[in-house]
């Protein structure tokens, strides 16, 4: 037998022993749709889907960030185990209590007072930032997934220069891949060093230094602390609104962004998210982490709990508490979320919730910034529009990037977490809870604003799309799942 035979039947036997260990290995500890989407890579491009398998693969994150994170909520748990389950003076359903218990039980940040001064659509939020940080005595904490300097954000970054100068401990962090590819990227760090910054970037890839993770983990929070006493949070990074990309401009893209100014106690707890993501990335450990807790008594009306998740927290908190939040809906459910690809449970609970008489209707972009997110969300609809969800579409060339969820008109939720699965899984977010009325009634109307400005997509239209459509959005549906 000649060598070539050989080596064709040991790659035969190799192909198949990849195979039969990958329909035994893959589902491990896996949801059924993405060992689905992963094992038809594997089996049908081995020599694609095994390396990228093997580098991106693993549902299990137990590193460095995944042990500091349990440390960091044993410290949090054991400094608020004395606080009650609501702030004094508020009571809960049987409902709303368990949803609290359960977020504090996967972060350990219990639900505490605070105040939302205003929100801030994304033409005043830089001003807002910079307006808040001329005021600051002591420290300031700024976090984004995407940071940039330019026309847009230049006043901020001024701010921040006057408050060195003014002997206010400024630390800053941004995400490495997240931040890189923008222009007025590098000049950024030239500008944050000569303002005497400290500034760090997060999840960084850097072989030479020996610093590396998996490429396909982000920190994708955005926040800004003042003091301990001003808190920002949403869906806004710091860049302008067309984020510098030539196609862009050259489409008039404009991202439509939504964030929350808090005061009071709730300030803590972002606070506390900051702080974990500074000790990761730099091995500091900062006071604030021992600041939650004991709460003050008075001065604060609402009540606010803070959900960080992320690939630290492998229970999902994010998607728990949305879950919850839905099945426990009985009279209405708006969804905004730029990228909309539900994992089986919340898409069960959403189109259960229409299916009992609950009016839902999700809000998404006409055509999303990204190809394939694009396409696997569109997968989506025809089994939400079956079931009653009615969905608005921003028109094109707006890009709807705000992040929440009303129930009830009781209890609404903003920050930076998508509802797709990246969100829930691979992403570290940041989610806020308010029980406020004021605040949830503000959201409400914020997201009426979005039902004025879009159209409505209605199964009679759905039902005519072309059929390359089609095709691609069960395709894109694929690569959405291999998670």
């Amino acid at each position: 037998m000649s060598l070539i035979a050989i080596l064709s039947e040991v790659l035969v036997v190799l192909d198949y022993v990849v195979k039969v260990v990958a329909v035994g290995t893959v589902p491990e500890n896996r949801k059924p749709g993405s060992s689905s989407a992963w094992l038809l890579l594997i089996l049908f491009l081995p020599i694609v889907g095994l390396p990228l398998f093997l580098l991106l693969g693993s549902p299990y994150v137990t590193g460095r960030r995944h042990r500091l994170q349990q440390q960091v909520n044993q410290v949090i748990a054991e400094r608020v185990e004395d606080l009650p389950s609501l702030p004094p003076g508020l009571v809960a359903d049987a409902h709303l209590a368990s949803l609290l218990g359960l977020n504090r039980r996967l972060t350990s940040l219990p639900c505490v007072s605070g105040d939302h001064r205003r929100l801030l659509p994304d033409g005043e939020f830089v001003g807002a930032l910079a307006a808040a940080v001329a005021t600051a005595e002591r420290s300031v904490h700024v976090e984004f997934y995407i940071a940039a300097l330019d026309a847009t954000t230049e006043p901020f970054f001024d701010a921040l220069r006057d408050a060195v100068a003014r002997g206010v401990t400024v630390r800053f962090l941004y995400d490495h891949l997240g931040s890189r590819k923008y222009p007025g990227h590098m000049r950024m760090n030239e500008r944050l060093t000569a303002d005497g910054v400290e500034w760090h970037r997060m999840m960084p890839i850097d072989p030479l230094r020996g610093r590396w993770r998996r490429p396909d983990l982000r920190n994708h929070r955005k926040l800004v602390v003042v003091d301990g006493r001003t808190g920002f949070v949403g869906s806004q990074n710091l860049i302008d609104q067309g984020y510098l990309v030539r196609k862009n401009v050259r489409a008039g893209r404009r991202w439509v962004d939504l964030n929350v100014e808090l005061t009071g106690f709730v300030v803590q707890s972002l606070e506390a998210v900051f702080a974990t993501d500074w000790l990761a990335e730099t091995g500091e450990t900062l006071t604030q982490v021992d600041a939650v807790g004991p709460e003050p008594s008075g001065g604060s009306t609402g009540a606010f709990q803070v959900v960080p998740s992320g690939p630290g927290f492998p229970t999902e908190p994010n998607l728990r508490m949305f879950s919850a939040l839905i099945h426990a809906a009985t009279r209405s459910v708006s969804v905004v979320s730029p990228y909309f690809i539900p994992d089986d449970g919340l898409e069960q609970a959403i189109t259960t919730a229409a299916y009992r008489g609950v009016d839902v209707e999700l809000f998404v972009s006409e055509k999303a910034d990204q190809f394939m997110v694009h396409h696997a969300q569109r997968s989506y609809y025809t089994t939400l529009l079956d079931a009653g969800v009615r969905i608005h579409m921003l028109p094109f060339p707006a890009v709807l990037h705000s992040k929440v969820l009303v129930v009830d008109g009781e209890r609404a939720v903003i920050g930076s977490s998508n509802m797709d699965m990246r969100s829930f899984s691979l992403d570290y977010e940041v989610s806020l809870l308010g029980l406020e009325p004021a605040f949830v009634g503000e959201l409400t109307a914020k997201v009426s604003e979005y039902r004025e400005r879009s159209r409505e997509l209605t199964p009679a239209e759905w039902s005519q799309r072309p059929l390359r459509q089609r095709y691609l959005d069960n395709v894109m549906r694929l690569t959405a799942a291999l998670q």
